[in-house]
């Protein structure tokens, strides 16, 4: 909430013009009243409209600067004459009327055009740019023809004190955490310019293998065609342009050329996603990187803890091989970092990232529950041991034949400990989970939920261990609680309660807890103080990722706790673009870029009651080919074969391009 002087976003309409400012009404959106620090915004221009903070703003300058920005986008796509030549016309004639030329044949000529363009335009792009400007022309009327009837220029027009800083976004990209050129990939797909798709992917996800395969799509609960009828495939088409690299043993793409080494040296801890992706971006920059981490493959918990069938590791393999190729990236394997390793990093490198994880699980709050007895086997070591069995043949396999596995979670670590059960021939395999189906399809995806049911995994929804039974401290059985939802008189949201009297048992070999994770902190030096959240991890500004400690960042999972791999890849990115500045400057720097994907992400690019016209509606989501169940259940092979080219060619079509423009001057 901010107070402002005009506002006409998304169907507000607020004038506050020659009222005092504490007279002021509030926007009921998050607008970017302040652009950073103490920089305030003048005046934010959009897709929805605009919105003017102060008194004295040059609005017709900057719907000109807003034009001009269109303009460089329609040049470079010129998908539609409607949007190239109409992009031109915009920023010409606004231009004019601000350096005191125009004619109010030109300010008809305007709405004449922007009609045009928001009524043929190819994409949401050049239908939205002329919003904003018409409520320029209409709502500040009397400016414009002051400026024409006295011939003379806008009061900023030749202000090169002011800055107009843009950025051309969607919803899709805007709900991605690492802000992934959504529209650009699927475009590459569409015209079979599968390299140019890893290349759009590519300039800000160096795991495109990877995301392609396992990432939980948030994008897909922000697209836009979700309001005409199912969204995009987004995560299925991404692995296109990838594995068309893999399979035709294309170079390494990188978004810019490698610069070389410039000095600079950064110890990164954890071979993660989050540490491979600083290790990315800061090579890419020519920064020396010292990656280090104890396991004995790279990857981190992807390489040992996401099963084949779903990642296979030669595709990661492929994501992390790009990055060590890069100069001056080095991974050393198989290594504790230590608080002494950690103090010596302190001295021999210019900064730290900490990107170690989260690798240790949680307890199920049971009575008599005791890590030591045998059957309690925590989700984490129990992956491990199937994975390093599976890829590596770096321990014994797993054989469940015969056993009653009980796994207790509803994210994509538990669902990765039932799938692996089914397949190391547990003969019956329960999740319990205190909420209900719509939550574990909203934490994981519907695909994996559905497979694992076909798979036969038992679900019992709004239930929980009370106690955990054992002979000889062995465990044989567990007794079950049932909870239902009951709503909040207030409104609130529903409580869970438990049924008395519905309590079950359930017999028991094995109990995976998989309902979250801890980060082992033990490494880092006590004398450091790095200050913590109530979670026990790392606590950072959250927006360039430095600690309380100067030089030391983090990234990660051991900075959130348990998250999904773009989330991890979104902040690593953010951290090592800071880092790349800090070793050089000593500041904490953000680039106009960031500030302005932060803005976007609070104000929400997609809005869920748009009604979405001008397309054709009831285009079928394509649906890629699975492996049949009663196969799949016994092998570890890769489970998704993922989309023919003819279904590719038709979900990308399906793609809207729904790109905006959103400026704020300041």
């Amino acid at each position: 909430m901010s107070k402002v002087l005009f506002s006409t976003w998304q169907g507000e309409f607020i004038d506050n013009r020659g009222l005092p400012v504490d007279e002021w009404k509030e926007s009921s959106f998050k607008v970017p009243a302040t652009y950073q620090n103490d920089i305030n915004s003048k005046i934010f221009i959009g897709w929805n409209g605009l919105v003017v903070f102060e008194e004295g703003v040059d609005v017709i300058k900057a719907g000109a600067e807003y034009a001009a920005q269109y303009q460089i986008y329609s040049e470079a796509c010129g998908r539609c004459a409607p949007g190239r030549w109409g992009g031109r016309i915009l920023y010409d004639l606004f231009d004019k009327i601000a350096r005191g030329e125009g004619t109010q044949g030109d300010v008809d000529h305007l709405k004449e055009i922007s009609d045009t363009m928001m009524q043929t335009s190819k994409c949401e792009i050049g239908r939205t740019v002329p919003i904003p400007l018409l409520n320029i022309l209409e709502y500040f009327e009397t400016e414009i023809r002051d400026l024409i009837d006295n011939q003379k220029a806008s009061p900023d027009y030749a202000n090169e004190d002011i800055n107009y800083i843009a950025k051309v976004t969607a919803p899709c990209m805007d709900a991605c955490p690492d802000h992934v050129d959504i529209p650009a990939y699927i475009e590459g797909v569409r015209d079979l310019q599968f390299t140019e798709s890893l290349v759009a992917t590519k300039q800000t996800m160096p795991l495109a293998h990877t995301c392609g395969r396992v990432c939980p799509h948030p994008c897909e609960d922000e697209c836009r065609r979700m309001n005409l009828d199912e969204p995009i495939s987004i995560m299925e088409l991404k692995r296109i342009g990838a594995d068309y690299e893999t399979d035709y043993d294309q170079e390494f793409k990188y978004p810019y050329e490698p610069k070389p080494l410039n000095g600079k040296k950064v110890a990164i801890v954890g071979a993660g996603p989050a540490g491979l992706t600083g290790a990315y971006y800061l090579g890419l920059e020519g920064v020396q990187c010292d990656v280090f981490d104890y396991l004995p493959v790279l990857g981190g918990e992807v390489a040992v803890g996401v099963p084949e069938y779903r990642m296979p590791y030669d595709k990661y393999k492929r994501d992390i091989d790009a990055i060590a190729a890069l100069e001056g990236v080095n991974f050393i394997p198989n290594t504790m970092v230590t608080a002494d390793m950690l103090r010596k990093f302190e001295k021999e490198y210019d900064a730290i990232l900490l990107a170690s994880g989260t690798r240790i699980s949680k307890k199920v709050r049971a009575k008599n529950e005791d890590p030591s007895m045998e059957g309690y086997w925590p989700a984490i070591p129990f992956l491990d041991q199937i994975n390093l069995s599976v890829k590596w043949n770096l321990a014994e396999d797993v054989d469940l034949t015969g056993k009653t596995i009980v796994c207790v979670g509803g994210g994509f670590t538990s669902m990765d400990v039932v799938r692996c059960s089914i397949r190391a021939g547990a003969e019956k395999v329960i999740m319990l989970y205190r909420r209900d189906a719509k939550t574990i399809i909203r934490n994981t995806s519907e695909e994996e939920y559905h497979e694992a049911v076909e798979e036969g995994v038992e679900f019992i929804f709004h239930s929980a261990i009370e106690e955990i039974y054992d002979e000889d401290h062995k465990i044989t059985s567990l007794k079950v609680n049932r909870f239902e939802l009951v709503p909040d008189p207030d409104g609130g949201r529903a409580q869970l309660v438990k049924i008395e009297g519905e309590d079950f048992e359930i017999p028991c070999d094995y109990l995976i807890p998989a309902v979250s994770q801890d980060a082992d902190l033990t490494y880092i030096p006590e004398e450091w103080e790095l200050e913590l959240t109530s979670w026990n991890t790392l606590k950072t500004d959250g927006t360039t990722y430095q600690t309380s400690r100067k030089g030391i960042f983090a990234a990660g999972d051991c900075e959130y706790g348990p998250m999904t791999i773009v989330n991890a890849v979104g902040q690593a990115k953010r951290a090592s673009s800071v880092m790349g500045r800090y070793i050089h400057t000593g500041k904490l720097d953000l680039l106009d870029e960031e500030i302005m994907e932060d803005h976007l992400r609070k104000l929400r690019v997609y809005d869920k009651k748009e009604t979405v016209t001008g397309w054709v509606a009831g285009l079928p989501r394509e649906v890629s080919e699975k492996m049949d169940v009663e196969e799949r259940k016994f092998v570890q092979d890769e489970v998704n074969f993922g989309f023919t080219q003819e279904q590719a060619i038709n979900e990308a079509s399906r793609c809207m391009r729904c790109y905006y423009i959103a400026m704020v001057a300041v």
